[in-house]
């Protein structure tokens, strides 16, 4: 896409290749249900009711069987590919699966409760400063750091510290150079604005809504069907 990206759509890489070991669940937790609808479906449907967001590239696990079977694979807007063993191979076979792209963003896809308002702020910030920038919040709580048996080394001093969030927006060849050069190098890739560390890039922080989580545990489902509820009565959507 050409600079008209600016002033129509934009493209989101939703890695879903997982399999969620710490939820414990027979299924990858993108695939746990709340209020009736798989996590994925909930994700996918809030990335693309927003206005700027024009498609979905969902990267899928070689043997995945049930992302096909939702109802959500049959939209125009959203593409399947298969993915890699580790987050960093799958968004790389997202991203080459757009090439023409000038932005991207990379969203988890087990954030279900994203709102248009983090959306809107992280565009509009990476467009009017150029740059990549990532979703976060400021630590709250007070920091220890342990030793390997748990017990405590030191308290981190909060200033500066922040809880990394997604969408991670970043330019799509600048993204895409910095981890094929970190694979290559057998870097640890946590999230995509590691990758610009990496490479020297600079990115930047837009301060996020904290509702804005990440479902790891089972007790998560409460939490995000409830956030769920709470936005949709507050349409903030």
């Amino acid at each position: 896409m050409n600079d008209q990206q600016t002033l129509d759509s934009f493209c989101v890489v939703l890695p879903a290749a997982g399999i969620g070991k710490r939820m414990s669940q027979t299924v990858p937790k993108q695939y746990l249900k709340i209020n009736g609808k798989c996590i994925i479906e909930h994700t996918i449907e809030r990335l693309l009711s927003h206005p700027q967001i024009g498609q979905v590239i969902v990267t899928l696990a070689e043997h995945d069987s049930i992302f096909s079977t939702l109802v959500i694979s049959d939209n125009s807007n959203v593409i399947a590919v298969l993915g890699g063993k580790e987050r960093s191979d799958s968004v790389l076979a997202g991203l080459k699966a757009v090439p023409e792209q000038t932005w991207i963003l990379v969203h988890d896809a087990a954030r279900p409760c994203l709102t248009h308002e983090d959306i809107d702020a992280l565009i509009s910030f990476c467009l009017h400063n150029d740059s990549g920038a990532i979703l976060a919040t400021p630590v709250r709580d007070t920091m220890k750091r342990s030793q390997a048996n748990q017990q405590i080394k030191q308290t981190e001093i909060r200033d500066n510290l922040w809880h990394a969030q997604t969408p991670q927006m970043f330019k799509h060849q600048q993204l895409t150079s910095s981890l094929e050069r970190a694979l290559a190098e057998g870097v640890e890739i946590t999230d995509e604005a590691s990758a610009m560390e990496f490479a020297s890039i600079d990115s930047f922080i837009v301060n996020g809504r904290e509702d804005n989580i990440k479902i790891t545990r089972p007790s998560d489902l409460n939490l995000a069907a409830y956030i769920l509820t709470q936005q949709k009565e507050e349409a903030c959507v």
